[in-house]
């Protein structure tokens, strides 16, 4: 099956402010019905990064068999982590970075990369906030998670958020 999962995430006074990330997926079943799942989810005490990793990860950990994902964020962060091999160079060094220092939120990172498994993936970058509609529909679910009551945010502790 052939999925599209479209990605962001917002970080209000990041670092350590209220964040959040929406998820938007997509595919076209058998009978040419598009079907399509909005998630989001807010977070108090996040970063952007952390929750642009949230959003590819919650996406990819809907998927319930093999398919064939077309990713697209605005978080060169995410993509280049695959399409420029930057993931590999961490797992090869015992995530460290190319200049020795810890990778920052290797847990999401070790998640995502749970989340690929069985799924052929190609990673997109979209230039964030130009009219992309998938990418501004996920900005509003993102911002809008983020802005919502501080009591109903859940709590980031800077581990894997499951």
């Amino acid at each position: 099956m052939k999925v599209e999962i479209y990605s962001d995430g917002a970080a209000r006074g990041n670092p350590d402010g209220p964040g959040g990330y929406g998820t938007v997926l997509r595919y076209v079943d058998s009978k040419g019905e598009v079907h399509e799942k909005e998630l989001s989810a807010g977070y108090d005490k996040t970063t952007n990064n952390r929750m642009e990793l949230m959003g590819a990860i919650v996406g990819l950990e809907c998927l319930n068999r093999p398919c064939e994902v077309e990713m697209f964020s605005d978080s060169q962060y995410v993509i280049k982590a695959f399409n420029d091999k930057w993931i590999d160079g961490w797992i090869k060094r015992g995530w460290k970075t190319a200049g020795k220092q810890p990778v920052k939120n290797v847990e999401l990172w070790k998640r995502l990369l749970e989340a690929t498994k069985g799924h052929a993936i190609k990673w997109n970058w979209v230039k964030g906030h130009a009219g992309h509609p998938e990418n501004e529909r996920c900005d509003e679910l993102a911002t809008t998670a983020a802005d919502d009551d501080p009591s109903t945010l859940l709590h980031d502790d800077g581990g894997d958020l499951r």
